[in-house]
């Protein structure tokens, strides 16, 4: 699946809340995978890592792609 060592802590925690999101984000090709954890790397906030993650899949592609 994905190696937990390249994920920013945050995000790991957000995604096990959200395990649909999380086989999403799996299923995705690993340059797509980069773009959105380089994303979460730039996130301060537990609140804001939380709705970064919720929205992922649930906004325009163009968002994250």
């Amino acid at each position: 699946m994905i190696d937990n060592s390249e994920l920013p802590i945050g995000f790991t925690m957000e995604l096990a809340q959200h395990s649909d999101i999380m086989i999403q984000f799996a299923g995705l090709s690993k340059e797509d995978q980069n773009r959105i954890i380089n994303g979460a790397r730039e996130i301060d906030s537990r609140d804001e890592m939380r709705s970064y993650v919720e929205s992922m899949f649930h906004e325009p592609k163009t968002s994250f792609f």
